[in-house]
């Protein structure tokens, strides 16, 4: 259950980023609103899978989740670079996420 929340925190992490992006500065107030909403969504998840996870663990998978997500968001929709080497370091991201979460069980 709490990696869960965490994983879901994550990914309303990417809506915020992609959503901060979209307010052009905070100029556009729909996507001002969108990312202030993701934001406190974001974080109020993950503080409750804090609850019942290790800090270090918990905070690595939420970031980590969006920071790739965003990448490849922003590969796919937004016409980011695609190079290997882009991808390779998202695969690495990847791999550090799932690993965290198999090894990072609650206290």
């Amino acid at each position: 259950m709490a990696w869960g929340l965490v994983v879901l925190a994550g990914m309303l992490e990417v809506l915020m980023a992609l959503s901060l992006k979209a307010s052009d500065g905070f100029t556009r107030l729909q996507w001002t609103v969108s990312f202030l909403v993701c934001a406190v969504a974001s974080f109020t998840l993950l503080s409750l899978g804090l609850r019942s996870l290790p800090v270090g663990s918990a905070y690595a998978v939420w970031t980590g989740i969006g920071a790739a997500g965003t990448a490849i968001i922003g590969m796919l929709l937004l016409g980011d670079g695609r190079d290997p080497l882009r991808i390779g370091a998202i695969g690495c991201i990847l791999l550090g996420v799932i690993t965290l979460q198999v090894v990072g069980g609650g206290h």
